[in-house]
């Protein structure tokens, strides 16, 4: 049995709270705990203190407890706020270390900005991405009735964006700085950069057309420095993404527009950076965009792992400039005339790691030199070989019959085949427009099984490293994984694509947070955050003022704490609940 608090907001935006006498009593169904009130005191600013003085001193009575000073001092406690702490608290100490903090205060001092302001902000917005994804503008209550985050004031929805603002006009320079701190603290490996593309589509039934472009400009010429202490916005990066319709939609929502998101990753999975694009952009102009940008940091020998869509004659001599590598999957259907006479080529397997086996081949002499890996899996070749057995199963079924059918409604039925690549090459048709299973085109399919095929410019890297790299490939599909579920990419509903930029890079910051959290603990960033949400800082108001005392440490954050090098936060805290910034 125990006091408790419940409120309710008016709609005058006025705060009421309520005290009642309630306890636990178990779920029949769930078992879970559920409160059950007992007795409504009213509301807690008119309630009888004497009263309850006094059935403390009675229930005191017949417990045959004295009633001591400490007794009496406990019911002039009154608990005025909790929060959640061990979340932010151990975001904010990685923040700091990995220089994210620094970088932020110094690039906005020299936009003669209030960096530490600034700085909070960006801050409150990323913790609100790993831990309650939400909106921008829900970030503004999260962050003054939610979380506790030292050192934050209260702040309004017009801050919230100039911090955005600031964030993506600022973004080379301190992606830079970011990069450069966590490279040299995490020791991670440069040598080996993976680079992928996903997209995601935005809740507007529209696409940016030159009016939306022209008011967003505008809005940044027109900034008015008012918005505590930040001030107005610089011009934002070159990168330009602007959302546009497009048919080949990587999240198949073609009605919906989208924008295309480059990623960078390192081999231990921690994101060096993010770019967005306009929504049709092709793979081989990111390519070339962040091997430029990326260029000035400053980074050792680099090979760049990429997947098919960005191989390209040109994309490759691109990666090779100023020393660089490449290893770049091959196209294993419709394959260029080098990668059919690699996959033709005799030769042995070898194991290289598991059930994974590799064979080189080179092609060409001279300048003309081409150096190719064949992986062969054949776990995945068994996967192959029951897709495609269910795929003419199929097509059995969908031709049966047809024989009889009028040349329009063959035609239409080829119409739906044609849809489905992987269907339609394995049918083929007689002249007088009859259907066929196409037993050449399985012939072909099965030489292919399990298999893919890996061209590379570098000579040092044995045929296993090779294979291997390339599967690391996968650290940026859990990237992408992450970003669109545990950190919430979307759904968005920004209308201006300035916005849309700084949401992506918010983004990409609490996947750097949740990917150095995973790495050190050896756990997934869900399991981290539940036991970490257990961590709370209670506010109690007493005779002598005010005081902000955390919960004890459980043995799960206490391990979690220990892995991270992070010390565990005092029991007594210079908390302050937020107050207007002035």
């Amino acid at each position: 049995m125990y006091l408790r608090e419940s409120s309710r907001r008016n709609k005058d935006g006025s705060k009421v709270t309520y005290l009642q006498l309630a306890h636990n009593e178990r779920h029949p169904v769930t078992g879970s705990p559920v409160a059950k009130v007992i007795h409504n005191f009213g509301r807690k600013d008119k309630v009888d203190k004497e009263a309850l003085a006094r059935l403390v001193s009675s229930i005191s009575r017949i417990l045959d407890l004295p009633m001591t000073d400490s007794t009496v001092a406990v019911s002039d406690i009154e608990i005025v706020d909790s929060r959640r702490l061990g979340g932010a608290f151990v975001l904010d100490q990685l923040w700091t270390r990995l220089g994210i903090a620094d970088a932020l205060r110094s690039v906005a001092t020299g936009r003669r900005l209030d960096g530490d302001l600034v700085e909070r902000i960006c801050f409150a917005l990323v913790a609100q991405r790993c831990l309650e994804p939400a909106s921008k503008l829900a970030a503004v209550q999260w962050v003054g009735e939610r979380v506790a985050i030292p050192d934050c004031p209260e702040f309004g929805d017009d801050a919230t964006y100039r911090a955005m603002d600031f964030l993506l006009a600022s973004l080379p320079e301190i992606a830079e700085r970011i990069f450069s701190t966590t490279a040299n603290l995490l020791n991670l490996s440069c040598d080996i950069i993976f680079v992928d593309t996903s997209s995601t589509y935005f809740e507007r039934d529209v696409a940016d057309g030159e009016a939306d472009l022209e008011q967003a400009k505008s809005a940044e010429e027109k900034a008015d420095v008012k918005v505590k202490g930040i001030g107005p916005d610089d011009p934002g990066p070159d990168e330009e993404a602007v959302r546009q319709f497009n048919k080949h939609s990587k999240d198949h929502r073609p009605d919906l527009p989208q924008v295309v998101i480059g990623m960078a990753v390192t081999a231990e999975g921690v994101p060096v950076r993010c770019w967005t694009f306009p929504g049709k952009t092709s793979d081989q102009v990111i390519i070339r965009t962040i091997k430029d940008d990326l260029a000035g940091w400053m980074l050792n020998r680099v090979v760049w792992v990429a997947d098919r869509g960005f191989n390209s004659a040109a994309n490759r001599v691109y990666l090779q400039k100023g020393g660089g590598h490449y290893i770049v999957a091959e196209r294993l259907r419709n394959a260029s005339g080098e990668a059919r006479e690699a996959l033709s080529r005799p030769g042995r397997f070898h194991t290289a790691a598991g059930n994974l086996s590799v064979k080189e081949v080179v092609v060409g002499n001279g300048e003309r030199r081409q150096r190719f890996v064949v992986c062969f899996n054949p776990e995945a070749a068994t996967r192959d070989q029951q897709v495609r057995a269910n795929l003419v199963a199929y097509l059995e079924t969908q031709i049966e019959g047809t024989d009889k059918l009028s040349k329009s409604k063959r035609d239409e039925l080829a119409g739906r085949l044609k849809t489905t690549p992987a269907l339609w090459r394995l049918v083929r048709r007689l002249a007088d427009g009859r259907f066929r299973i196409d037993k050449a085109a399985i012939a072909l399919e099965e030489k292919l099984d399990g298999k893919w095929l890996l061209r590379t410019s570098d000579d040092s890297l044995t045929p296993t490293d090779l294979a291997l790299a390339y599967k690391q490939l996968l650290e940026v599909e859990r990237g992408w994984r992450d970003m669109k579920g545990s950190l919430g990419l979307r759904p968005v509903f920004h209308h201006r694509e300035d916005r849309i930029r700084s949401h992506v890079q918010l983004c990409w910051l609490a996947l750097l947070l949740i990917r150095v959290v995973e790495n050190a603990t050896g756990d997934t960033w869900r399991n981290v955050r539940h036991e970490l949400d257990r961590m709370h800082l209670v506010t109690m108001e007493t005779g002598e003022g005010r005081v902000a005392q955390r919960t004890t440490t459980t043995t799960g954050q206490a391990e979690i704490l220990a892995k991270l090098d992070i010390p565990e936060p005092g029991r007594l805290l210079d908390f302050e609940l937020p107050t207007p910034s002035a």
